[in-house]
């Protein structure tokens, strides 16, 4: 995502909620601040529908993120 940035694209990470203090830590072992959307815990043994549904939920705060 560095990267992406530093190439003025912008760009957001998507992870459950049980990646929020991971995503920090990494966020401060990096010295960079990605723009980051959390989801609903667990994700592995969703059906399509629900990943569909997570993804529909998640989606305005996505795009808001990237255009912000």
């Amino acid at each position: 995502m560095t990267e992406l940035e530093a190439r003025g694209i912008p760009s957001v990470y998507v992870a459950s909620t049980e990646f929020v203090e991971a995503g920090a830590a990494q966020a401060r072992a990096l010295g960079f601040e990605p723009a980051a959307v959390f989801v609903a815990h667990p994700i592995q043994d969703r059906t399509d529908a629900e990943i569909r549904a997570l993804a529909d939920g998640a989606l305005e705060e996505i795009l808001s993120r990237l255009v912000t």
